[in-house]
């Protein structure tokens, strides 16, 4: 019985442990996605100077948040963190999207 307890509580630790990653890992992944597609945007000519940087400094902003937000908690994000971050990456990049297509060119 102790053998069964202590192997569903090692299963039960080792799947939370993981689901904390991957969601710090799809948050960065993100990030650099959208950096990418920023980079994209100036080398292709489809984000004007003056559009990238205020794409660059929602970024920035959104980053100093979630470094914020994890110092308050340990060096972790809540789970409702994560989610308010979710929906401030979509938001930005819809901006992204919406910048790169609005028919202006350097």
């Amino acid at each position: 019985m102790n053998k069964l307890f202590l192997t569903m509580a090692t299963a039960g630790w080792l799947l939370a442990s993981t689901g904390v990653a991957s969601a710090d890992d799809r948050i960065h992944d993100r990030k650099e996605n959208q950096q990418d597609r920023i980079a994209q945007g100036v080398k292709s000519g489809s984000l004007a100077p003056n559009e990238a940087a205020h794409l660059e400094h929602k970024e920035s902003n959104l980053n100093k948040e979630i470094r914020h937000d994890r110092k308050q908690n340990g060096g972790n994000l809540t789970n409702k963190e994560k989610a308010q971050v979710n929906r401030q990456q979509n938001r930005l990049s819809k901006n992204i999207y919406k910048q790169k297509h609005d028919g202006q060119h350097q």
